[in-house]
């Protein structure tokens, strides 16, 4: 599965929450982890391989904007990370709202969708406690919307994108110990 890559030309052009956000959106948008989770489905799995698929792709984007706030908790540049990388999803669904628009003559609002997602997924996650494995409120979740609630390997695909992401995440976090330090310095910079 795919890494958040660090970049040294993008860190060095934009403050830490930008370079920070802006590395995580490409990581969200990427489809590698997608494919790779749906290259080999068990024959009987009998879902939509598309569904499953535009439902990847939420979850991770989901996963990664989640992540921001879990693993950056207490570090004051949160909320610039935050609102940089839902800036750049937005934008992204735009795109996709438009394109979308054109190929098939119906607006779907992509962004609307992820908000939906997100809220579904935030809905369920309440109910989470020190003993409950957060991996077991998703999977059923993102089988539900694959289409069957009791697919087993739905639950575990879904499951596998929610964990892989926030791994990666907080992986990425790890190497940029200086998130709050030099972005003080560089506060007229933003993301473009």
């Amino acid at each position: 599965m795919k890494t958040i890559e660090p970049n040294e030309d993008l860190s060095e052009e934009l403050p830490p929450s930008a370079y920070a956000a802006k590395s995580l959106f490409d990581f969200a948008i990427d489809r590698e982890d997608v494919k790779w989770l749906l290259a080999k489905p068990p024959e009987e799995h009998k879902l939509s391989k598309d569904t499953m698929e535009y439902e990847l792709q939420l979850l991770k984007i989901i996963s990664t904007g989640w992540s921001i706030s879990f693993y950056l908790a207490d570090n004051p540049q949160k909320l610039k990370v935050a609102e940089n990388f839902w800036e750049l999803v937005h934008s992204f669904s735009d795109t996709i709202t438009s394109t979308t628009e054109l190929t098939i003559g119906k607006k779907v609002d992509y962004f609307n969708e992820l908000k939906e997602r997100l809220d579904v997924y935030l809905d369920s996650l309440k109910g989470l406690t020190m003993e409950t494995d957060p991996l077991s409120i998703i999977g059923p979740e993102f089988a539900k919307f694959s289409g069957d609630k009791d697919n087993v390997f739905a639950m575990l695909t879904g499951s596998k994108m929610f964990a892989a992401t926030l791994k990666r995440v907080k992986d990425f976090f790890e190497t940029i110990d200086d998130l709050d330090q030099k972005d003080e310095i560089n506060q007229g910079k933003d993301v473009e």
